[in-house]
């Protein structure tokens, strides 16, 4: 039965709409460990219904029974990115989930190291609460507030699942959001300010690349009408120059969110400018290279565990490749959670053409994972992306070892991301795709950036 027609589940969705956006303005510390213990309990009696998870549990002799509440997080493994890629499909979901109902969803964009995941339509939906909770942050309604997101619509990503593909189009049955206007990202920044003008948002969301080329334009003259009241960026890394150039260039603040495919909405910055962690959603951990919990104010490895929804459970997850600093919360913004700051990870460049405009690397970083879809085979295990020259563009692959000669042939999956990067980018540059056993962090921040340009970025 589609739940969308239930009404218990209807109900359930009821109540997160009333209940789940305003929470963390409402409850107090001590309220919010029990929401998590509860939730905590709930979620991994779930994972004990996955292969993945029930063979992880019972070889460390942990038992749902044994799990009271968030302080006993630290007695179940760690998940790690390989643990689901190795597992997908069929063991990465419990024995009874209707995959006709749940939406798989590709995690490539902004990592490098293609996963898939399947969610159901209720994790998809607290998605969009979450992004409302944003916008009340900003002085936003998502209700009534004019917003323009600038995103990956394309099938088989997070946004096309909240925004197209379940979540918005249920809610849409019964209230109108025309109000919020969807843009591709893949399309030219061009036709893009080009819709927000027309569109005249009060607040526009899209990732800190696409905002710098949107900034350069009305920096020029383009999009004369475009005056929001604040912008909210995501997806990769806001570096303060990008910041300072996009304020400028719009005469408002820019606020940084954070997510990710598997986790969800993690964490958003306030008014204030601190980052706080949306804990009724999520608990995270932070463990430095030796396995070791940091304290405050002290850089780890961030650990995610996603306490709703059904699909793919994301339980004490190492896969996200971030560096982040915990802080003790102490803020006077009225929100009552977890805090971090620093950021660092999933760091990506423009794409300089030669004729001097720019291309956001959204268009080419989904390639891989949209490419392993197609042909039904998933032994892309890593890639990067090197613009070396101002016309020549380079793809690593690293292939996994174990489904090397499983399926489609290499040579095929690497000659398809050439064609299809090729026909992204255009006629002027040249794209080779190169197989290769590793690919090397940035020596300078200990983690690998996806897209790499060797052109002046400023």
């Amino acid at each position: 039965m589609n739940p969308f027609y239930n009404p218990l589940f209807l109900l359930k969705m009821a109540k997160s709409y009333l209940s789940d956006i305003d929470r963390i303005w409402r409850i107090d510390l001590e309220e919010l460990k029990r929401f998590q213990d509860k939730a905590f309990r709930k979620i991994v009696n779930y994972a004990y219904k996955v292969p993945l998870y029930n063979e992880k549990y019972k070889a460390s002799g942990v038992h749902p029974n044994d799990i009271k509440g968030i302080n006993d997080i630290e007695k179940l493994p760690f998940i790690t990115k390989n643990d689901l890629r190795e597992n997908f499909p069929d063991r990465i979901i419990p024995k009874d989930f209707d995959k006709s109902y749940g939406q798989c969803v590709s995690t490539s964009g902004s990592t490098g190291k293609p996963v898939f995941i399947y969610l159901d339509r209720y994790a998809s939906i607290l998605s969009l609460l979450a992004f409302a909770r944003e916008l009340k942050a900003y002085g936003g309604n998502w209700r009534k507030s004019k917003t323009a997101l600038v995103i990956d619509t394309d099938p088989g990503s997070i946004e096309h699942s909240i925004f197209s593909n379940s979540a918005v189009p249920f809610l849409e049955k019964f209230m109108k959001l025309d109000n919020i206007k969807y843009i591709h990202i893949g399309e030219k920044p061009e036709k893009i300010i080009r819709e927000i003008n027309k569109f005249n948002p009060e607040y526009i969301g899209t990732d800190p690349n696409m905002f710098r080329q949107l900034a350069y334009l009305k920096k020029i003259g383009q999009g004369k009408n475009i005056q929001p009241v604040s912008l909210f960026s995501g997806g990769s890394i806001l570096d303060d120059y990008t910041r300072n150039y996009v304020e400028n260039a719009f005469n408002t603040k820019l606020f940084d969110t954070y997510g990710t495919s598997e986790g969800g909405p993690l964490a958003f910055q306030c008014v204030n400018g601190n980052y706080h962690v949306n804990s009724d959603f999520v608990y995270l951990e932070f463990f430095d290279d030796k396995n070791k919990k940091t304290s405050y104010n002290t850089p780890g490895h961030v650990i995610i565990t996603k306490l709703y929804g059904g699909g793919t459970p994301i339980i004490r997850y190492t896969g996200i490749d971030d560096i982040v600093t915990p802080v003790e919360s102490s803020c006077n913004c009225g929100v009552t959670t977890q805090m971090i700051k620093q950021i660092e990870g999933r760091s990506t460049d423009l794409i300089i053409l030669p004729n001097g405009k720019t291309l956001s690397p959204l268009t080419l970083t989904g390639i891989p994972s949209k490419i392993m879809e197609d042909f039904n085979s998933y032994k892309i295990k890593q890639f990067q992306i090197i613009q070396h020259e101002i016309d020549q563009i380079e793809i690593l692959i690293v292939i996994d070892e174990k489904q090397r000669n499983i399926g489609v042939k290499v040579k095929d999956l690497l000659k398809e991301i050439e064609k299809r990067a090729s026909r992204k980018i255009g006629k002027d540059i040249n794209v080779t795709v190169t197989e290769t056993d590793h690919i090397q962090k940035d020596v300078r921040s200990d983690y690998v950036k996806v897209v790499i340009s060797k052109i002046n970025q400023k």
